[in-house]
């Protein structure tokens, strides 16, 4: 649904090109662009490289990364390394450690978060939402009751921020005001539109001989609230709330429209890994900061502030989104901004 956000071009922009600052302040670091890695590997030997990789780059171009589930490294102290390695890499860049919340309701609780955090000396935790997943999951955990009180009890004890991320399938309006309830300040709405865990499991589940929960999962491998829906979604319970908007960011002008729609911080996953693999990391993700750059000026946007103030006009499945969930447009375009009354 990015392409429903159109940003209004401004043909006299009445500023310079290299005027332009792509930087921000995310979990008390200056970011060079708002923009992370967002959680997906660690846990096998085989992924070190791979997270070496991207802290590598995410250290040299002033970025953000989480790690993927940390459960593995909890549970066996001998896989510690694979995590670890992110801030060895990284001394200076936000890191963010990583549980899942099926591990909460099942009795995960404080001493595992920090144990999570002080591996990988992390700036935050992320607990990931993933219900779908779980429940397509040939092996999932399918338990989510108590989450909600598992996570006040992290925020309320743990002094690094709680971030609560979805993986996929997005963050409702009414998940976002429970989650606001118990405190949490950092939502990432991971939207519907990139990388679907469910078509993940529905392939696993093949390879495991099991077709119909192969087939469950392409009945659902569209489920969820698509990135740009779930932006609006929570920043319109709550203009303090941090977001972080990942699903299907896949270009500079989809981090500008994101930003612009209600957004703090954007993140991706799957390209980065794509292009670690191939080794042009760093290009591709100075490629991405370029063309928010650019998207910014031809929106006479100096800083991040003013694109977040930018003119834009929501269009399509979009604009019927928000009118079938009772979010008035215009009312929601002159208060999208955090903070703003």
């Amino acid at each position: 649904m990015l392409e429903d956000v159109i940003l209004i071009h401004q043909a006299s922009p009445e500023i310079n090109l290299n005027e332009v600052s792509t930087k921000t302040m995310f979990l008390g670091k200056t970011l060079s662009a708002p923009l992370i890695i967002e959680a997906m590997t660690g846990g096998h030997p085989e992924t070190v490289k791979i997270n070496a990789t991207l802290a590598e780059v995410v250290e040299e171009l002033k970025l953000g990364m989480g790690v993927g589930s940390q459960r593995a490294a909890i549970e066996d102290e001998k896989l510690e390394y694979t995590y670890s390695i992110v801030r060895e890499k990284a001394p200076n860049a936000v890191i963010i450690a990583n549980i899942g919340a099926p591990q909460l309701a099942k009795g995960y609780g404080v001493k595992e978060a920090q144990k999570a955090i002080d591996m990988v000396k992390a700036d935050a935790i992320a607990v990931h939402l993933n219900a779908a997943q779980e429940a397509i999951q040939p092996e999932g955990d399918t338990k989510f009751r108590g989450v909600l009180e598992k996570i006040k009890e992290l925020v309320e004890t743990i002094k690094e921020p709680v971030i609560v991320k979805e993986v996929g399938n997005g963050i409702s309006r009414e998940v976002a005001m429970k989650l606001i309830d118990v405190g949490v300040k950092y939502i990432d709405v991971a939207g519907l539109g990139g990388t679907s865990w469910i078509l993940v499991e529905k392939y696993r589940a093949l390879s495991r001989g099991k077709s119909e929960l192969a087939e469950t999962a392409k009945t659902f491998s569209n489920w969820g609230i698509p990135t740009a829906a779930s932006i609006v979604e929570v920043r319109s319970v709550s203009r303090d709330v941090v977001i972080i908007a990942s699903g299907g960011i896949r270009s500079g002008l989809d981090m500008a429209k994101a930003i612009a729609l209600g957004a703090d911080i954007t993140g991706f996953a799957l390209p980065a890994l794509k292009w670690a693999l191939q080794g042009n990391l760093k290009r591709k993700i100075k490629q991405m900061i370029h063309e928010l750059k650019i998207a910014m000026f031809l929106t006479s946007s100096r800083t991040i502030h003013d694109l977040r103030h930018a003119r834009i006009i929501i269009k399509g499945a979009l604009r019927e989104w928000l009118k079938c969930r009772g979010i008035n447009i215009n009312d929601y375009l002159s208060r999208r901004c955090r903070g703003s009354k």
